[in-house]
């Protein structure tokens, strides 16, 4: 049989991380995003409170929830504002999420424990100027100088860039490997020839810290390479589909934040005599938005389940990341519409979902870069 209940365990953990997100995030979602300011306060009590790492695998210092906590935590706090949980999904997901998959041990007591209890903040470095979805056109390279690596390049559009305490950055160790070449770094933000060029402001999510990042003659001790020389490519694709996971759970959050304040506003505004969600035409409107949550669920419930079973689940990160957001899209979009002119003022909720789903289209790989690895996947 099919069982698609949480445990008890899971449910307690679930009420937990919703009353955080509505005591602690919600009621300064609107006000951080305004000032485009990342609160660093609630990554710090997230750790004291131990919900970093519930996540992550036991022997690397987690709870072991896996990716259905995962899921929890990020539709809970996805609900509550994605600007302010964006800086936390880079993190854990991707940042902590690689060091507990491929680091040493010395990398895990130096990252990964003080990552957890919020103590140092970590980003993601991926992405670069002429090459975002393309790994094969980076250009940051790490040389080999004795006992350190040399690393010289940029990266772009890097969440928590200007805030973290250190990145995880992939970079060119042989060039004539392609992308086969890359290797990830952990490369702490303090190291000369580190820094912050430039934040960046943004559409949406302005509440998370994003930051250009330059690396010049920065020199790295050899033990700074997380996991093999020239395996980066692997496990950075690795982590990225566990974030897939989870970025369709961050998704699902804020469509059904928009879609509660939606049904919510349908029954209580008055139009031609009676509430406006009395007419057929706004009852279908919200029954199609409905559909399309429970839908992304279901992809997302699946991928998590495979995952934490161990099985195969690159084609069903992909489906339940590429559905989730395009349908986050299509919900926040509809809610404006539905709330009218209330739904576009600049003090509403619903414009702030509105605007900050979209880069849940762009990062983790595109929509474009899903459909192509769901293209693999069938055999084309």
């Amino acid at each position: 049989m099919i069982d698609f209940s949480l445990t008890e365990e899971q449910e307690l953990f679930r009420n937990a991380v919703k009353t955080f997100a509505e005591q602690e995030v919600a009621p300064i979602a609107r006000e951080y995003d305004e000032r485009e300011e990342y609160p660093v306060h609630i990554l710090r009590k997230l750790g004291e409170l131990g919900y970093l790492g519930a996540s992550l695998p036991v022997e690397a210092g987690g709870g072991g929830g896996g990716m259905i906590a995962a899921a929890i935590m990020s539709e809970e706090m996805g609900y509550a504002s994605a600007g302010i949980y964006l800086g936390v999904y880079v993190h854990v997901f991707l940042a902590l999420n690689a060091i507990a998959r491929f680091g040493s041990d010395a990398q895990r007591a130096s990252y990964l424990e003080p990552g957890i209890r919020g103590e140092k903040i970590g980003a993601w470095g991926f992405a670069e100027p002429d090459a975002g979805s393309d790994p094969g056109s980076m250009t940051t390279r790490a040389i080999r100088d004795g006992d350190d690596y040399i690393i010289n390049g940029t990266k772009l559009y890097i969440t928590n860039g200007s805030i973290a305490d250190f990145v995880v950055a992939t970079a060119i160790t042989e060039p004539t490997l392609g992308m086969k070449g890359l290797s990830l770094f952990i490369i702490d933000t303090d190291r000369p020839g580190f820094s912050v060029a430039r934040k960046l402001r943004k559409l949406g999510v302005r509440a998370s810290d994003t930051a250009e990042l330059a690396f010049q003659d920065c020199r790295v001790p050899k033990d700074a390479i997380l996991g093999d020389e020239n395996v980066g490519f692997a496990n950075a694709m690795r982590t990225l589909t566990a974030g897939r996971i989870v970025s369709a759970a961050f998704a699902l959050g804020t469509a059904r934040a928009a879609f509660d304040q939606s049904v919510a506003h349908v029954k209580r505004r008055q139009a031609f005599g009676q509430p406006v969600g009395q007419f057929q035409g706004i009852q279908w409107q919200c029954a199609d938005m409905a559909l399309e949550i429970e839908a992304a669920r279901l992809l997302m419930q699946k991928a998590a389940w495979l995952a934490d079973e161990g099985l195969p689940h690159i084609k069903e990160a992909s489906m339940a990341k590429l559905y989730a957001t395009e349908m986050c899209a299509r919900v926040t979009g509809q809610a404006v519409l539905l709330h009218g002119g209330s739904g576009y003022m600049m003090d509403s909720d619903i414009q702030r979902f509105y605007r900050d789903v979209k880069v849940m289209e762009i990062g983790e790989g595109t929509s474009h870069i899903q459909r192509n690895t769901i293209a693999r996947q069938i055999g084309l």
